[in-house]
């Protein structure tokens, strides 16, 4: 008598399967299966790519991680980790037919240690809270992305997240002494420590920016900075960007290293100033924000420098924060940039293109160009001390075509950054958003190296696939907002909201 084969499960039938298993690990309010609530996770900070996750699981201890990764392991059921969800990338898009494991719930500072100069966090830590609680100890935690309020350690190990200060203090790369993580197998594995550095192969350096491919970030040990004896900070408006990239070039050449130079275009500041009312220089077509810290007679003698340079550029104001409140103040329209865009445009892609200073004016120029010839409005705001651009690229998602165009654009961009000399992303990370730039920037023998070294880690490929590395079926397919019915919608296994 002949067997009958043995019918193949559908990834929907092995992620019923799976729901009692993760409620058991996680407990019944820490798995999400109703539509409206998976919705809730449907994108990062980046809306422009959306996906209602099949699960959402979400633990509140390492070992509950590694459970809930050893389970999807397993059973072959990928898995993609989540933060706040505050990336641009879509570097956390979810599956429908996968798990998202989200960490925000492992909100607890395990320890501050002022004698080691350091902080044990959990994953789910917003990055501010780590200088608060380090501040009554004169100590902070130096990357700051302008979400740092709410975007969380997991996630910034994650992208290898920088922020207007990583001109002089680097990134999250550059500030993480250890990590336990959860292996795509689900053990749990320590690199790492208190000390300053670790023996061996960079692993840290390694898994710190690999996007959730590697596995999963479930404490660190990071690198607390001293707090300055003294901090300034200039805001200097001109009448255009060619001046104000003038004055940074200017300021970098003398030998000055501020905290951070930031710049925004007229587009920026017009957002800026319907969103928060920041008070710039009216009439800026440019403004350039300059902090300097370290011993008081330093940042006095740099401050003037900056100064003087600044008004040779052409600067036709100059501003000095009088204390930490309007510090604050002059830091709210940068802080906001990316939200307050919203105010003028119903839709917004944001890139996160490198240069080199040096190309920053000529750049610049070009992108004008691009939004002059394309209609695209672009707006333009950067890390200008290290050749860092942000231009967000303007669109109405109503309107037919439009997204196409601004996605055109944006890619324009990058091919430029790389034309110059630079990078397609600088601190946002790949995810899905760059993923098909890689081969531009990238030999086929690079992309098959990487390819093998992240194998290495997860070899079944169940972890946050399809992100980072260009694939077949990813790169095939036109980016956007779908219009038409989803197959899946099609076949009756999943909603379209």
């Amino acid at each position: 008598m002949q067997e009958r084969p043995t019918r193949e499960r559908s990834p929907d039938d092995r992620l019923s399967a799976l729901v009692p298993r993760l409620r058991r690990i996680c407990g019944d309010d820490g798995v999400l299966t109703d539509p409206s609530r998976r919705r809730t996770y449907e994108s990062d900070g980046l809306t422009y790519h959306a996906e209602v996750p099949g699960v959402v699981a979400l633990p509140t201890t390492a070992e509950q991680v590694a459970e809930v990764v050893g389970l999807c392991a397993a059973e072959g059921v990928p898995f993609v980790p989540r933060g706040a969800g505050t990336g641009l990338s879509a570097g956390a898009l979810p599956r429908a037919d996968g798990v998202l494991v989200t960490t925000s719930r492992m909100r607890r500072i395990v320890e501050v240690d002022p004698d080691n100069e350091c902080a044990v966090v959990q994953p789910g830590v917003a990055n501010l809270d780590i200088t608060r609680a380090a501040a009554p100890y004169g100590y902070y935690y130096a990357p700051d992305p302008s979400s740092q309020q709410v975007c969380s350690v997991g996630g910034n190990i994650a992208e290898n997240s920088g922020g207007a200060h990583c001109l002089k203090y680097g990134f999250t790369v550059n500030h993480v002494l250890g990590l336990q993580i959860a292996t795509p197998q689900g053990e749990l594995v320590r690199l790492g420590g208190k000390a300053p550095e670790a023996p061996g192969y960079d692993l840290i350096g390694a898994f710190i920016g690999s996007e959730g491919t590697l596995g999963i970030a479930t404490e660190a040990t990071v690198r607390l900075v001293r707090s300055p004896q003294k901090v300034t900070t200039l805001l200097a408006a001109f009448a255009g960007m060619d001046a104000g990239g003038q004055a940074v070039s200017s300021v970098i050449a003398e030998g000055v290293l501020p905290a951070a130079v930031e710049m925004m275009d007229a587009l920026s500041i017009e957002a800026a100033e319907a969103a928060v009312a920041c008070d710039y220089p009216e009439g800026a077509g440019a403004v350039l924000i300059v902090e300097l810290d370290g011993p008081a007679a330093d940042v006095d003698a740099d401050a003037a420098a900056v100064r003087r340079l600044c008004e040779r550029a052409g600067a036709f104001e100059i501003r000095e924060a009088s204390g930490a409140a309007e510090r604050a103040r002059i830091w709210k329209g940068r802080k906001s940039a990316f939200a307050a865009v919203g105010r003028i445009s119903p839709a917004y892609i944001v890139q996160d293109g490198v240069v080199p200073r040096t190309a920053l004016g000529e750049v610049l120029g070009d992108i004008a160009r691009l939004s002059a010839e394309s209609g695209i409005r672009v707006a333009n705001v950067f890390h200008a001390g290290d050749g860092n651009l942000h231009p967000l690229v303007l669109f109405d998602d109503a309107e037919p075509g439009a997204g196409e165009r601004a996605a055109e654009v944006s890619g324009a961009i990058l091919d430029l950054c790389i034309r110059h000399g630079g990078s397609i992303t600088g601190e946002h990370g790949v995810g899905v958003d760059k993923a098909c730039s890689m081969p531009r920037m990238f030999a086929p023998q690079d992309l098959e190296a990487m390819d093998r070294f992240r194998r290495a880690f997860d070899p079944a490929g169940v972890a946050n696939p399809e992100k980072l590395l260009p694939t077949p079926r990813l790169c095939g397919e036109v980016p956007g907002v779908r219009r038409d019915v989803h197959p899946l919608v099609a076949q009756g296994r999943a909603e379209q909201f």
